[in-house]
């Protein structure tokens, strides 16, 4: 019998949650057992080589964490799934898996710091060949592509300047080199975007962010095709960037509020976003769900919502962004995104901290720039505390 079809704010709540192995139990228990008995040598033979279903030993897989990689799996509507101790690990392991001296990569100028630093220096340092190409320009993107291409790496929206990505044309030109094709998802998130479906073959998300939704625990996940996931956690499973029972058990409890955040998120961001674009001391504001952002139409074609982050540009440059910050009163001056409450920085101290002044410029990332994560507080309230932030400069 063909399993029934749910909306994502059902698949948040009830995915991955019916596990027999907990009996019955109404919220996923968390199980901090190191390592799975078993009186019978055959069975534990046939678990321990994948021939059966079980758990071993929880560096490769433990009940409340699969638990968490079935309910990802289920909004990302993919063949498998698998988990990280961080999202940086589910982005570093993923490129190791794929990516040996002598392999190709191309991807876009505007990633996440921490993924700009794998391509800048670590991959480089692998000899592997690294291809970075104008975010916007996608005839470049396809050009280098078609020239040889093991891995194409993709993230839409772009950390921290919002750039889009037309994922679905990407995904053809690399389908056409043989290449694998990785779609960074953390800012969109599975109620705004699935890239799987749109031709992506593998998709990340850093689950510290948006779905875990409270900045109380770190994790990361990887879901997609069957055989590349098999492959990304036969990797993780010996590298040993395994996600831990507790912080599974939270990510997996926060999501299941994550229609109910991202909904609020997305109509708030629309606001502050148009809000700020029209405030004289804005120089520019980057949000896909403006009109005016060149990404919008691609936005709109592949995204249900369009999410709850944004940045924006003070007239003025650091200086102006050293006063204005510390002047908010509704917001986290923190590195890190997606929370309940609203978060703010510069990419200096944020996303991009761990590049040069110089590697942030020749990514586009202009000093003056702040990101915004928007929280699920009242959109009145955060626009007032913009507004007596932005009347001090």
């Amino acid at each position: 019998m063909e399993q029934k079809k749910y909306s994502k704010a059902t698949d948040a709540v009830w995915a991955g949650e019916d596990s027999p192995f907990f009996k019955g139990a109404a919220t996923t228990p968390i199980v901090n057992s190191v390592a799975f008995a078993y009186t019978d040598l055959e069975e534990w033979y046939d678990v321990s080589v994948g021939k059966a279903e079980g758990f071993i030993y929880s560096r490769n897989t433990n009940p409340t964490v699969a638990a968490l990689e079935e309910k990802i799996r289920v909004l990302e509507n993919a063949e498998a799934a698998t988990s990280f101790a961080t999202g940086m690990a589910a982005i570093s392991n993923t490129l190791f898996t794929f990516l040996k001296p002598g392999k190709r990569v191309v991807s876009v100028k505007d990633t996440y710091g921490g993924t700009s630093k794998m391509f800048l220096d670590f991959l480089p340092a692998y000899q592997v060949e690294v291809k970075l190409c104008e975010t916007g320009n996608h005839e470049e993107l396809e050009m280098e592509i078609a020239k040889g291409c093991d891995l194409v790496y993709l993230e839409t929206p772009t950390n921290p300047t919002l750039k889009i990505i037309d994922i679905k044309r990407i995904a053809a030109a690399g389908r056409n080199a043989g290449a694998t094709v990785v779609v960074d998802n953390t800012f969109a998130t599975p109620i705004n975007q699935n890239p799987l479906d749109i031709g992506a073959d593998l998709v990340i998300h850093s689950a510290t962010k948006f779905l875990n939704g409270h900045s109380d625990a770190m994790g990361g996940l990887v879901a997609g095709k069957k055989e590349l996931v098999r492959q990304v956690f036969q990797f993780r499973e010996i590298n040993g960037a395994s996600l831990q029972a507790d912080p599974a058990y939270m990510i997996a409890r926060g999501m299941k509020t994550l229609d109910l955040r991202i909904s609020r998120q997305n109509d708030s961001a629309l606001t502050i976003a148009s809000y700020l674009k029209s405030h004289p001391k804005i120089s520019n504001v980057f949000y896909p769900g403006l009109e005016s952002h060149i990404g919008h139409e691609i936005a709109r074609s592949q995204m249900r919502g369009f999410g709850g982050m944004l940045s924006f540009v003070i007239d003025g440059g650091y200086g102006l962004v050293e006063k204005f910050l510390p002047s908010l009163k509704l917001v986290h001056l923190a590195a890190s995104l997606g929370s309940v409450s609203s978060l703010a920085g510069p990419p200096r101290t944020t996303s991009h901290v761990e590049l040069t002044a110089e590697q942030r410029a020749l990514l586009g990332i202009p000093e003056g720039l702040v990101r915004y994560s928007v929280g699920i507080e009242n959109v009145d309230d955060l626009l007032g505390d913009l507004e007596q932030g932005l009347g001090r400069l």
